[in-house]
């Protein structure tokens, strides 16, 4: 390393430990905007607390001498320096719905033990919030670089990446870029995403499933959902015993004449991370499969087995040298009398979304049928490759 550049490095370390206290609290005045995607409005196409998310991040970049661009609230960039070449930094300010549960207030940006408490904290507020102090502090640690630095604030990264397609439908790509929304150092190889929507014809015949209802977006394990099921006055007796016999203190169960409510209880994380939540509807189908007379067991076997984190029970399991596959049920509700079910697949890196849609096609439960499929594909770097090598290298540098 140069003289030069160990200054630059040296001068960038001394503005971020001179911005702590600003920094700090910018990131929390951020992370009480409560940018989860609404009605659509002019120039805020995911709604009003997004677009004002976006004003607040371009605003705090005009004030520190950046050039800023809105791009119709799809997103926007700030950017500093000249040249062809271009680096970027893509992050996002929208984040996934609320969710029971909180300990601190979800948009209350409280500082507790040494944390941040808030939706969006880890993803990606903080990180994208990182991404610009530290771009920030090179540009004046260096303010003649010879390439654009240049910043992307998404805004509809959690729920479909309309803002990056409109990027890259209007804008140049970049020479170099970094997406802070992972681990340290890096994530080289990032799993394809499916989701993958099935349904059933009509659940149980002496144990009729009426309603079931539970989650809030593909990519979250539910944390909370509701069934009804119908029984023949003359049965009501045999299931009432199942009933009080039953085992599970997550489950809330009332009877209201031959209909019984069954509310769940469970835990919610990341879809991609499906083991570790506790999947509500998994709850209900449990417990629905060990009451069920012999008649209708199978059918609520197969619905349960769907359900697999694994996806075993849509015969798509598998894995290469990298990643294992997951499958997360994240909806579930009742369309013209079928049950449907959203799962989100996380596909391990060598495989393709042909290959999962065929796997799924051939492994389906009896009764149950694919209506819809969506992938990305897969995202892999080898570990030699090049910027692989360059992000470690500096990652070990500046940490040890």
């Amino acid at each position: 390393m140069s003289t030069s550049t160990e200054a630059i490095v040296g001068r960038a370390h001394q503005l971020l430990e001179q911005w702590q206290t600003e920094s700090l609290e910018t990131y929390r005045e951020l992370l009480r905007i409560p940018s989860l995607e609404a009605e659509a409005l002019p120039n805020a196409p995911f709604g009003a607390e997004n677009r004002r998310a976006l004003d607040f991040i371009l605003a705090l970049s005009e004030n520190s001498g950046l050039r800023t661009k809105d791009m119709d609230g799809y997103c926007g960039y700030a950017e500093y320096g000249r040249g062809e070449a271009m680096v970027m930094s893509l992050g996002h300010l929208d984040v996934v719905p609320v969710g029971p549960g909180w300990k601190h207030a979800p948009f209350g940006a409280e500082v507790d033990g040494g944390y941040v408490y808030a939706r969006g904290a880890g993803d990606d507020k903080g990180p994208t919030m990182a991404m610009f102090y530290a771009a920030k502090a090179v540009k004046e640690a260096w303010p003649d670089i010879p390439v654009r630095v240049r910043q992307v604030f998404g805004c509809n990264e959690e729920s479909g990446f309309a803002c990056v397609h409109h990027y890259v439908e209007n804008e140049e790509a970049p020479t170099l870029g970094v997406a802070p929304d992972a681990s340290w150092p890096l994530v080289h190889a990032e799993k394809g995403i499916a989701n993958l929507i099935l349904r059933s014809g009509p659940i149980g015949t002496k144990l009729r499933l009426t309603s079931l209802v539970g989650g809030q977006r593909p990519n979250i394990v539910i944390d909370h959902a509701v069934a009804t099921v119908e029984v023949d006055f003359e049965d009501r007796g045999p299931f009432g015993l199942a009933v009080n016999d039953a085992w599970d203190k997550n489950l809330d169960l009332n009877w209201d004449h031959n209909t019984l409510t069954i509310t769940a209880k469970g835990k919610a994380a990341h879809g991609s991370t499906p083991l570790m939540g506790d999947n509500a509807v998994t709850r209900i189908l449990r417990f629905l499969k060990e009451i069920a007379p012999v008649a209708d067991e199978e059918t609520y076997r197969r619905a349960l087995q769907i359900c697999h984190p694994g996806g075993n029970g849509i015969g798509i399991a598998g894995a290469d040298d990298l990643t294992v596959l997951t499958a997360n049920v994240g909806v579930v509700r009742m369309v013209d009398g079928e049950v449907e079910f959203t799962v989100n697949v996380r596909d391990p890196v060598t495989a393709t979304g042909d290959q999962l849609k065929a796997k799924a096609l051939a492994g389906m439960p009896n009764g149950w049928r694919l209506v819809e499929f969506e992938d990305s594909a897969p995202l892999y770097f080898p570990t030699d490759h090049p910027l692989v090598a360059s992000i470690v290298e500096a990652y070990f540098d500046e940490t040890g």
